[in-house]
């Protein structure tokens, strides 16, 4: 008899110790699932928060059109520029090879002039 009771101990045991298990792993479950359902809830965007920055990517996006008409404006005064300063420089070294030989002749000139006296 006394091998009977320890036997049938040994099985309540085993059967308190599977529903134990079944109940903390049920109860991890469920706080598994509620953590889940609360990063969830937490970090859920809302609407008026993606209309802004739907706003602001077009926001965004004009910016950068308007960089970039503004890069290409600048690029093509800058060509401008560049084209009529070595327009002018062209003319500055004509003008004072102009002057020179002005000079010249009008010291060849001096000279004649004195030598003729």
């Amino acid at each position: 008899m006394p091998r009977m009771q320890a036997q049938r101990t040994s099985k309540v045991n085993r059967i308190e110790f599977v529903i134990a298990t079944a109940v903390i792993l049920f109860a991890a479950f469920c706080m598994g699932w509620f953590a889940n359902w609360l990063a969830h809830r937490l970090s859920r965007v809302r609407q008026s928060d993606v209309a802004d920055l739907d706003r602001m990517s077009q926001e965004l996006h004009e910016a950068e059109e308007t960089r970039d008409q503004a890069i290409t404006y600048l690029q093509q005064r800058e060509a401008e520029l560049t084209n009529q300063l070595t327009q002018t420089e062209a003319e500055l070294t004509a003008a004072m090879e102009g002057l020179r030989a002005a000079r010249q002749e009008a010291e060849e000139l001096r000279g004649r002039i004195n030598n003729a006296d």
